[in-house]
């Protein structure tokens, strides 16, 4: 459902409600952060229903909030150019629903995703396709009520002074705002 937005209520609740509580503790820390992921879309797709595994939200959120972030190297730069440019911003903000921002503008809820190769499927030609985990982040920040603004890798690499990488950047923010 992340890489082609499909949403259903009753799939989701007849597959969770199958969940006994007795095979829950069963489910890895990786599982549950998965659910976690899954609840999330549930409540911004389905507002009136109850999530299946309610019972299982401190859980679910503890277990996706346990997950370190390991910012780039590239997510280093153009923090640091956001910084030169007079962006000021979160490094590393966590939304109180335990999503991870490469950097964030709390007042006006701007989020900056540095995009490097993991973030895109192959493609044949030139054009880059984003990759499921991807998109349903960025759906899920947007429903949330905040702006994405991507920075991709690909285009990055090719900037080569940094008069260029602050217009790129300040290009990019000006659309957005």
């Amino acid at each position: 459902f992340a890489c082609i937005d499909w949403s259903n209520s009753d799939f989701f609740i007849v597959l969770l409600s199958s969940v006994n509580r007795e095979y829950q503790d069963l489910f890895s820390s990786e599982n549950l952060s998965q659910l976690h992921q899954v609840s999330l879309h549930f409540e911004l797709q389905f507002p009136d229903q109850t999530f299946p595994l309610a019972h299982m939200q401190a859980e679910l959120l503890t277990a996706f909030k346990r997950q370190e972030p390991r910012p780039s190297n590239l997510q280093r730069e153009v923090a640091a150019v956001l910084t030169r440019i007079g962006w000021d911003h979160a490094f590393e903000f966590v939304t109180r629903e335990g999503l991870s921002v490469d950097m964030a503008q709390l007042e006006n809820m701007t989020a900056v995703e540095v995009d490097g190769p993991t973030h895109y499927l192959k493609s044949k030609g030139s054009q880059l396709v984003e990759n499921g985990n991807t998109s349903f982040k960025t759906r899920i920040l947007r429903q949330l009520g905040w702006t994405v603004i991507h920075v991709p890798y690909c285009e990055w690499g090719v900037l080569l002074d940094a008069a260029t990488k602050d217009a790129y950047l300040r290009a990019k923010i000006i659309v957005v705002l």
